[in-house]
């Protein structure tokens, strides 16, 4: 016991281990994004993600079409309201949106952040990576980048969003990202799974081919109820998003500002250049999250690793967090390995 809080069970730590042990390639793996939808329907938009990736793996696409693909399913989901349509909005009620794209066979990387009337920033962030030798557009002129390119304005807040909006204006604090946790009867019905008390929620998709060669996305409405114009890690390369074609990948959801002042994905991606497993890689780095707080973390931060080699994890500071994997054996969600058992009280 460390100030209150558990650490990381030792048995938990190998029964992940093991399963990240198992060579898969091709392989694809995402945050679980859960979704509860108001008749009580349960399904995960990282299994769809994953699926579709894996598939046109299998088929010989390229990594990058392939996660790219995935995540598309979820931007146009306006059930996820933390991805593309239907994201929850910044404090003004206007959605925001975020990505980044790297592809490891040539090192290439394109994001976008802080866009608006876009539902799919991932494939502007392609984008930016193939038509420019640029890695990041923000704001209008990311919006004007997508416009020359074909892509049409699409109003983003659906009505359930605004919904969620407008309660928030009611509840609000003076911090732009809390809000007390109680809702009336036909929002909290509606929304029964989500965490009132943290609006935060991406997904990131890694995949690695048969042939051995990889690529991730990273894609988020970001924190809900944000200042405009606040970015988090998602687009940051190196943060929400890292890949070396020789190494592995990695990628985040979670407090963005926390990965950022650890740079985070590229600090896993180096873990495992350094030769630890994904599972250890990712533990190693949120342990340095947890360090800036002096061992008492304040919120959720989850990492996704895979290697060159098809081994795989996730890991999160606090217990709960689950991930979504597609290989030859099949889709599923895994618990995701984490320091703690519970946040701070």
């Amino acid at each position: 016991m460390v100030s209150g809080f558990t650490f990381l069970a030792a048995h938990r730590v190998r029964s992940s281990f093991a399963q990240a042990r198992t060579p898969n390639r091709p392989l694809a793996i995402a945050s679980a994004n859960r979704i509860t939808l108001p008749d009580g329907t349960v399904y995960y938009n990282g299994i769809r993600a994953t699926e579709r990736a894996f598939q046109l793996m299998r088929a010989g696409s390229d990594p990058l079409d392939a996660v790219i693909a995935g995540v598309n399913i979820v931007e146009d989901d306006p059930n996820d309201m933390s991805v593309g349509y239907g994201g929850l909005p910044n404090e003004e009620g206007e959605v925001e949106l975020d990505a980044s794209v790297m592809h490891g066979p040539t090192g290439r990387c394109g994001a976008v952040a802080a866009l608006r009337y876009i539902k799919n920033p991932s494939k502007v962030a392609r984008l930016v990576m193939e038509e420019t030798d640029h890695v990041l557009l923000v704001g209008e002129g990311a919006l004007r980048f997508a416009l020359s390119f074909g892509f049409k304005k699409e109003e983003l807040l659906t009505e359930r969003a605004r919904q969620v909006w407008l309660q928030w204006r009611r509840e609000r604090s003076e911090r732009d990202h809390w809000m007390q946790n109680k809702l009336p009867g036909a929002l909290r019905s509606a929304l029964p799974d989500w965490d009132w008390r943290q609006f935060t929620g991406t997904i990131n998709c890694l995949a690695i081919t048969e042939a051995g060669d990889i690529a991730g996305v990273t894609t988020t409405s970001g924190l809900a109820f944000k200042v405009p114009g606040r970015v988090g890690d998602s687009p940051i390369i190196g943060c929400g998003l890292y890949v070396d074609n020789e190494v592995g990948a990695a990628g985040s959801t979670g407090w963005g500002e926390d990965n950022i002042r650890v740079v985070g994905a590229h600090t896993v991606v180096e873990n495992m250049r350094r030769g630890m497993s994904p599972l250890e890689a990712c533990l190693e780095a949120l342990r340095r999250v947890v360090k800036l707080y002096g061992g008492r973390p304040a919120h959720q931060l989850n990492f996704y690793a895979l290697n060159k080699n098809g081994e795989y994890a996730g890991a999160a500071i606090f217990k709960g967090a689950q991930f979504a994997v597609t290989d030859a054996r099949g889709s599923r969600v895994e618990d995701s390995a984490y320091l703690f058992e519970r946040p701070p009280r």
